[in-house]
């Protein structure tokens, strides 16, 4: 339980550092305080389920396509992924937009890159 708790702050911390550092990811624009960290935890937390339920199944039927790129489109998959979760976002009326696949493909390099940093600081027993 505390495992999933920390993957699920790391990704809130990363999903804001990405909507404060890549231009075309907004995030609550013009909410509360209180709102817009709301909005940022039902958002790492739609990303954790796409990641964990979607993201397998995609991997396993692009598999070919990880042979012929040497891994490259995992950066693709990923950038699907955060806008898929940007899609279930809306859906649900929550404040978070991405204005492209290009800010998606930044945004998802950014992510990973930012949980996983604060994931290995964090998960220090």
């Amino acid at each position: 339980m505390k495992s999933l708790i920390i993957k699920l702050v790391a990704n809130a911390l990363a999903i804001w550092f990405a909507s404060w550092f890549v231009s075309g990811i907004d995030l609550a624009d013009g909410a509360s305080a209180g709102s817009k960290a709301k909005t940022i935890i039902f958002v790492a937390l739609i990303f954790g389920v796409v990641n964990a339920i979607i993201k397998p199944v995609v991997k396993l039927f692009s598999l070919p396509l990880f042979v012929l790129t040497l891994g490259l489109i995992t950066f693709v998959i990923n950038a699907l992924m955060l806008w898929l979760t940007e899609a279930i976002s809306n859906k649900l009326d929550l404040d978070f937009h991405i204005d492209g696949f290009w800010p998606a493909l930044l945004g998802a390099l950014v992510i990973g890159l930012v949980s996983w940093f604060l994931s290995m600081i964090l998960d220090r027993d």
